[in-house]
């Protein structure tokens, strides 16, 4: 009889994508094990007409999904690393990370080739702060406006509700083999992506060696670097979905590079810089790259955003 393994995933077809390549790869490296999905709607999933940067908390496309993993009811989590918070449940790990997909954010339009073309007024669509933060800085002549649901539901609303263009994330367009839609990339210089964009997170029982040793294969040292100082960085300013902060790091020359920002809501305010260290210094580079944005200006930002004294 083969070994089952059951994935609790979100029903979105990006989702389900992404859990049925870590099924593939888990039957094709252990033939002896049969794969289940579990499908399991969550808060994020549940609530599509509000901004999410209203809608508060941490965890919105994750916290059902781990609440299954401690009931025992499915044994792991496939997760897109920039939805899972900083804080994971207590008897849980972020156990994997995968190779990672393209960080850069993806501009889509019927009308213009970039951002520069776009004339005044025009409306972008976005859910993220941090895309609309950047956005405005470099165009603040530009109107962002709230764009939610899955990546069909963004693309289809480009043609029904005026938006000169939308950004998306290019890893969730490319592994939906939609890459074909996108007009043009924004590159980090000028768009600094989300913390753990591109990347898959396996979350799992933190005492469940069958698992650990099962998965271990599909973890990506280089990348799992760069996602500890990303969450890192994240971690020091309490950052979630409610305010507009970035980070990318990479692994060049044999240096771990992390560049990250912090920015008001409007993209008035832009504070950006990067650090570099050896490899598997990333909890450290992180927290380092942080206090140096809270020196410049940054305890300022957050404070107004959190609507409180930030520390």
């Amino acid at each position: 009889m083969k070994q089952t393994l059951r994935i609790g995933t979100r029903g979105s077809k990006l989702a389900l994508a992404q859990a049925n390549w870590v099924k593939a790869q888990i039957e094709g490296r252990h033939p002896q094990m049969a794969v289940e999905l579990v499908i399991i709607k969550t808060t994020g999933d549940k609530i599509q007409d509000v901004p999410l940067a209203q809608v508060g908390g941490k965890g919105l496309f994750t916290k059902e999904i781990e609440e299954a993993m401690l009931a025992g009811e499915v044994d792991l989590g496939v997760h897109s690393m920039k939805d899972v918070p900083t804080e994971v449940p207590p008897g849980l790990t972020i156990g994997v990370i995968s190779a990672r997909e393209d960080v850069r954010d993806a501009f889509i339009s019927q009308s213009y080739r970039s951002l520069f073309e776009i004339p005044a007024g025009g409306k972008i669509g976005t859910s993220s702060l941090r895309r609309k933060a950047q956005v405005l800085h470099l165009r603040p002549d530009l109107e962002v406006a709230n764009l939610r649901g899955n990546v069909d539901t963004r693309l289809k609303k480009l043609e029904t509700e005026g938006f000169a263009a939308i950004i998306l994330a290019a890893a969730g367009l490319k592994r939906l083999g939609l890459e074909h839609v996108i007009t043009a990339y924004l590159e980090p210089d000028q768009m600094l992506p989300a913390i753990g964009q591109g990347a898959l997170g396996i979350e799992f029982r933190e005492n469940d060696a069958r698992t650990r040793e099962a998965l271990a294969f599909l973890d990506d040292p280089v990348v799992h670097d760069a996602l500890t100082a990303e969450r890192a960085f994240l971690e020091r300013l309490q950052g979630g979905c409610q305010v507009p902060v970035a980070a990318h790091g990479r692994v060049k020359d044999g240096w771990l590079v992390l560049e990250g920002l912090i920015a008001d809501v409007e993209g008035k305010t832009l504070l950006k810089d990067r650090v570099a260290g050896p490899p598997g210094e990333g909890e450290a580079l992180g927290r380092k790259l942080a206090e140096m944005l809270l020196a410049r200006g940054g305890v300022k930002i957050l404070s107004e955003v959190y609507g409180r004294e930030f520390k």
